[in-house]
């Protein structure tokens, strides 16, 4: 007898599972994506966003519980100085409208599957990602110093992002 894959016990088909595990990554890519920050800053906010993903898998939710440790097994565990390749998309706002239109989708899908509470516990986990990943680099400023912590863009993707999730 072989055991099923977690999202079927959760209740989930493949492709729907695919859009919750791919979203916490897709978020961390674009948040560091709203400000181009050189590749310093984007591997303190890679490594940031990381670890905020790794989080989840001690939350008391069991969706994001399972979803986190699905993206920490694929993209790797930094808790073992594993780290996420520098990601540079050719078209930031295309990336960031997707991830917001995905973001939607991910909040529907689940609003007509699991309880208020699971959904409220997953679209928390996605913008604390965005907030850590926005977080860990000051924007602006000379060689490092200075600078504003959150950046206008940074600020508007993460206000965005909460706002698509909690319509």
């Amino acid at each position: 007898m072989t055991d099923q894959p977690v999202f079927t016990k959760l209740g989930f088909s493949d492709d729907e599972w695919g859009l919750l595990v791919g979203l916490p990554q897709a978020v961390l890519t674009a948040a560091s994506a709203a400000e181009s920050n050189g590749a310093r800053r984007t591997r303190n906010e890679n490594a940031a966003g990381l670890e905020a993903i790794s989080a989840g898998r001690e939350s008391a939710s069991p969706l994001v519980a399972a979803v986190a440790g699905e993206v920490i097994a694929r993209a790797g565990d930094p808790e073992a100085g594993e780290e996420l390749p520098v990601i540079e998309p050719d078209d930031p706002q295309a990336l960031i409208d997707d991830v917001l239109l995905r973001a939607k989708s991910a909040v529907a899908l689940l609003g007509n599957r699991v309880h208020e509470g699971e959904v409220g516990a997953y679209e928390h986990w996605l913008v604390e990602i965005a907030d850590q990943v926005v977080s860990a680099a000051p924007s602006g400023g000379i060689l490092g110093i200075g600078g504003d912590t959150v950046s206008d863009a940074e600020r508007r993707f993460r206000d965005r992002l909460a706002a698509v999730l909690n319509d």
